[in-house]
C-alpha cells in the first residue's frame, strides 16, 4: 500500500516565504524624505524662541515627522503615498507663537507644500529666493509679522495660487501684476506698497483685493468684474471712479481717505449687490450721473440692497442729497463734515427708524428747523448728530446734543453753494 507522503518543512517554508515577500512592501509605511526634514529642522532652528508646548515645541525629530503627526509634530500635514515613496509635506499652520524666526532657505525644499501660514509669529527678514520653489502653493499667509523686501520675482513662479495674505508687514516696491490667474483673495494691506496698482483684468476669478494702507497711488485701472471686495482706503489714489461702474458683482467697496476728486457717480452706490460703500475722507464735490439715465439709476436704488453709506469729510457742498431716501435697506449715513448748505429734507425725518438707525450730519452748514419727526418717539433709537451746524436744533432733542455753531459763523454761509 502506498504510504501518505507528507510535504517537508523545507517545501512548506518555500511555498510560504514568497507569499510573504509579495505582501511585506504593502506592510512597511514610508518614511518623510529627508529634504523636507531638513527643512523642518531649519525652520524650528531659525527661531530664538521656542516657548514651551507651542508647535515649534512639539517638533521633536527623533521619530519620523510624518508618522507622528497627532503629538509629535502639531501645525504639520504630510501626504499618504500609495506606493512605497517617502512622505511629503503638504501644509504648515502655526500657532500664533511669538518665535521671533525667519524662513530659512531650506524652505525651498517643501516642492509639495499646498499651505502655508506662519501668521502672527513675529517672522522677520526677505523671505528667501528659493521660495519660488514652492510651485504648488494654493494658499499663503505671512500675515502680521516682520516680513520685508519685495515680493517680485518669487510670487511669478507660484502659478497654483489662490488665496494668498502678506497684510500687516514691511513689504515694499510695486505690487506686481503677473500673478497666478488663478488667485480668488489678495490681501497685500498695511504695508509699504508703492506706485500704481497694475493691469489686473486678467485675473477673472480673483473676488478680493485688499490694498489698503500702503503708498499706492494714481488712477485707478480696470479691475476683474469678479471682484466682490475691494478694499483702498488710506492710499493716495486720485481722479475718478468711472472704471468701477461695471464691477457689478462688488458687495464691499472702501476708498476713504484718498485723494479722489470731482463727482461721485451714482450708479457706483446703486450696484446690484453692493451693502457697504465708503468714499469718506476724499475730494468729492457733488454726487452725479455717468451714463445710464436718471430714470435707471432711480430704479436701481430702490433694489438696492445697500445699508451702509460713508461719505463723510468730503467737498460736497448744495442740498442733502435727497436720492439717499429711496434706498430701501440703508440702515447708515454719514455726510457728517461737509459743507452741505439748506434745510434738513422732510424725506430725511421719515427715513429716521423706518430703517434709519444712525444719521452723522454734524459739521455741515445746514439750517433751518428739523422735520417734525426728528422730535419723535420713533426716533429715540437712532443713533448719530446732528451738532455744529445752523440748524433750530433744541438740545432736548438727542441727536441735537454738542450744539451749533455760532450765530456770527452762519450768517452768509447757509445759502446753497
Amino acid at each position: 500500500m502506498a504510504r501518505h507522503m507528507h510535504p517537508s518543512v523545507s517545501s512548506t517554508c518555500s511555498m510560504i516565504f514568497p507569499i510573504l515577500l509579495v505582501f511585506i512592501p504593502t506592510l512597511v509605511h514610508s518614511l518623510t524624505l529627508e529634504s523636507d526634514i531638513e527643512a523642518l529642522q531649519a525652520l524650528k532652528n531659525s527661531s530664538s524662541h521656542v516657548e514651551s508646548l507651542s508647535y515649534l515645541d512639539s517638533w521633536d525629530f527623533s521619530v519620523d515627522s510624518c508618522e507622528n503627526l497627532v503629538e509629535k509634530f502639531l501645525g504639520i500635514l504630510c501626504s499618504i503615498p500609495s506606493d512605497n515613496s517617502p512622505s511629503r509635506i503638504t501644509a504648515i499652520e502655526l500657532d500664533s507663537t511669538p518665535y521671533d524666526a525667519f524662513l530659512p532657505p531650506h524652505i525651498g525644499n517643501l516642492t509639495e507644500l499646498t499651505s502655508l501660514d506662519p501668521s502672527g509669529c513675529q517672522f522677520r527678514g526677505p523671505l528667501p529666493d528659493t521660495f519660488k520653489n514652492l510651485k504648488n502653493l494654493t494658499r499663503l499667509s505671512l500675515a502680521d509679522n516682520f516680513f520685508n523686501g519685495s515680493i517680485i520675482g518669487w510670487i511669478y513662479d507660484l502659478r497654483k495660487l489662490e488665496s494668498i495674505d502678506l497684510s500687516r508687514n514691511q513689504f515694499s516696491n510695486r505690487v506686481p501684476g503677473k500673478i497666478s490667474r488663478g488667485l480668488k483673495h489678495s490681501s497685500l494691506s498695511n504695508n509699504e506698497f508703492s506706485g500704481k496698482v497694475p493691469k489686473i483684468r486678467r485675473l477673472w476669478r480673483l473676488q478680493t483685493l485688499e490694498l489698503g494702507s500702503n503708498k499706492l497711488g494714481g488712477k485707478l485701472p480696470r479691475l476683474p468684474i469678479s471682484l466682490r471686495t475691494l478694499s483702498l482706503p488710506h492710499n493716495q489714489f486720485e481722479g475718478t471712479l468711472v472704471s468701477l461702474v461695471r464691477n457689478i458683482q462688488l458687495r464691499t467697496l472702501d476708498l476713504s481717505d484718498n485723494s479722489f476728486q470731482s463727482y461721485f457717480e451714482k450708479e457706483i452706490a446703486a450696484l446690484p449687490h453692493l451693502t457697504h460703500l465708503n468714499i469718506s475722507f476724499n475730494e468729492f464735490s457733488r454726487f452725479d450721473y455717468y451714463g445710464l439715465r436718471e430714470s435707471e439709476v432711480e430704479n436701481s436704488i430702490k433694489a438696492s440692497p445697500l445699508q451702509e453709506f460713508d461719505a463723510e469729510g468730503n467737498l460736497l457742498q448744495g442740498d442733502l442729497p435727497l436720492w439717499l431716501a429711496n434706498f430701501g435697506s440703508l440702515e447708515v449715513i454719514n455726510l457728517a463734515n461737509n459743507s452741505f448748505t439748506g434745510p434738513i429734507p422732510m424725506e430725511y425725518g421719515q427715513r429716521l427708524g423706518r430703517p434709519w438707525k444712525t444719521l452723522l450730519l454734524d459739521d455741515n452748514l445746514l439750517s433751518g428747523p428739523l422735520p417734525p419727526q426728528f422730535n419723535s418717539s420713533s426716533t429715540a433709537g437712532v443713533r448719530g448728530s446732528l451738532g455744529n451746524n445752523c440748524l433750530s436744533c433744541p438740545e432736548n432733542i438727542p441727536l441735537c446734543q454738542g450744539g451749533q455753531k455760532p450765530p456770527a459763523s452762519c450768517i452768509g454761509r447757509t445759502e446753497n453753494n
